[in-house]
């Protein structure tokens, strides 16, 4: 599978950036109403909880923070959910966001790589990413969100 690789420049700094990722009020904004929960230090879980179909508290992604630099770098392996996957354990990818000032704007690029062979969630995420970095950008530059029509 090939290195899933975005760019987007986005007119607030890396620390509002940041914030419009990491702030629980944010999160739930910019996926579908989850947040995110960890210590955030480096070797320690994560996991993005919400809303399940059923309406239950549901884990949709776990895994490992692999670096946690606010306003620079977060870098985590994440699994699906258990309830998304028998064999989520098996399933993995590395996601990492890189927040880089240029001029008063932010370059984010998101590197979604280390896929395990035959992720089935692959081609979904690949369509997917180009959807939850516009909420992103028009989030930080404007305090709403792209409504999707779901």
């Amino acid at each position: 599978m090939e290195v899933l690789h975005y760019e987007f420049y986005i007119g607030a700094s890396p620390d509002q950036v940041w914030d419009t990722l990491f702030q629980p009020e944010n999160t739930k904004k910019i996926f579908y109403g989850c947040t995110l929960e960890s210590s955030f230090e480096t070797g320690s879980s994560f996991q993005y909880v919400g809303p399940g179909k059923d309406g239950k508290r549901t884990i949709h992604l776990y895994g490992e923070v692999l670096s946690y630099e606010p306003g620079v770098k977060f870098s985590c392996l994440e699994h699906p959910g258990p309830s998304y996957k028998e064999n989520h354990e098996e399933l993995a990818s590395r996601m990492t966001y890189l927040f880089v000032p240029v001029g008063d704007c932010t370059k984010l690029t998101l590197i979604n790589d280390q896929w395990s062979e035959n992720h089935p969630s692959y081609e979904s995420t690949k369509s997917h990413w180009w959807m939850i970095l516009s909420n992103i950008k028009t989030l930080a530059e404007t305090g709403k969100t792209l409504h999707f029509g779901f």
